[in-house]
């Protein structure tokens, strides 16, 4: 491929859950939103750093195998790919994110720069900016980005307000749980109901728009000073690791198509349930067949 032919490159973590019972699982959100993006219809590229070692090897396959480009993925001789140690209680899962590792080193080049000016759509989180060398490369691509989507992800200890300061001033779409709502809106004292909150964040940061997602309670979108919601689906939980994920990759294949926002944000929370009912972020599947599924769900009252 040519970088033309990306329409969106995903920036930041690549890395190998392991779980409490012993597995492993690949992940880190920009992988996983890459993942789904693709399978979604929308060509996606993934910048990211791994080890010159055994899981830097078996993750590399596995991300191309799933149909992940791995041209933009560095390798590195002097650190390790990432472990992150996964904790699960119910449907709640904590992070014990090892540091540093290879991705904290995602050095900067002429190939990065061309595919970034040459996609629409620039996704990052705040967990690749923990570091100097990869925040570095992220502040020079959020220069030259058209079109940069924030998907927030915090992670504790992993990030500080200067820097996120940074990464929501140069955005133009915020994704964000309730509870990282809750968090901003206390640093820059925003007080209110969710709506009230949302909008001031809009305000603040000039953000054309807001993806707020609420877990089993479904997602509410604000743009243009209009809110969109939906309630969720009650589903039989598998996991929800790469739910939120997943549900931005299907909100933007619906806003590259120019689709109604109410559209967008229902088949983004159907999508986010329907993984939330698989293990692991990235099962396979077709739209068809998902679709076929979300028929089947009922709507959270």
């Amino acid at each position: 491929m040519n970088n033309n032919d990306y329409t969106a490159v995903c920036f930041g973590e690549v890395l190998w859950d392991f779980l409490p019972d012993g597995s492993k699982q690949p992940g880190g959100a920009p992988m996983n939103a890459a993942y789904h993006l693709n399978q979604l219809g929308v060509p996606a590229a993934m910048i990211s750093r791994i080890g010159n070692d055994e899981l830097g090897k078996e993750l590399f396959d596995y991300f191309t195998s799933k149909k992940v480009s791995g041209d933009y993925i560095q390798k590195d001789s002097s650190h390790d790919t990432s472990r992150v140690l996964a904790k699960v209680d119910g449907n709640h899962v904590t992070y014990d994110i090892v540091k540093p590792v290879a991705w904290d080193f995602i050095e900067y080049n002429m190939a990065l720069e061309k595919l970034v000016a040459g996609a629409r759509y620039f996704i990052f989180g705040s967990l690749g900016a923990r570091a100097e060398t990869s925040r570095r490369t992220l502040f020079e691509l959020l220069e030259i980005a058209p079109f940069k989507i924030l998907d927030i992800n915090l992670r504790a200890p992993h990030y500080e307000k200067q820097t996120l300061d940074y990464l929501l001033q140069h955005a133009d779409i915020l994704k964000l749980n309730a509870d990282e709502l809750d968090l901003l809106s206390g640093w820059y004292g925003i007080e209110g109901a969710e709506k009230d909150k949302i909008a001031a964040l809009q305000d603040k940061f000039h953000l054309n728009t807001i993806l707020t997602t609420r877990g089993d309670k479904g997602a509410i979108i604000l743009e243009d000073g209009t809110f969109y919601e939906h309630p969720g689906f009650v589903v039989k939980v598998a996991d929800t690791i790469g739910s939120g994920d997943s549900f931005l990759a299907a909100f933007l294949s619906k806003y590259i198509q120019g689709a109604p926002l109410n559209e967008a944000v229902s088949f983004a929370s159907g999508i986010g349930a329907f993984i939330a009912t698989q293990h692991g972020a990235c099962p396979a599947y077709t739209i068809p067949r998902v679709l076929d599924v979300m028929k089947g769900f009922v709507t959270n009252v």
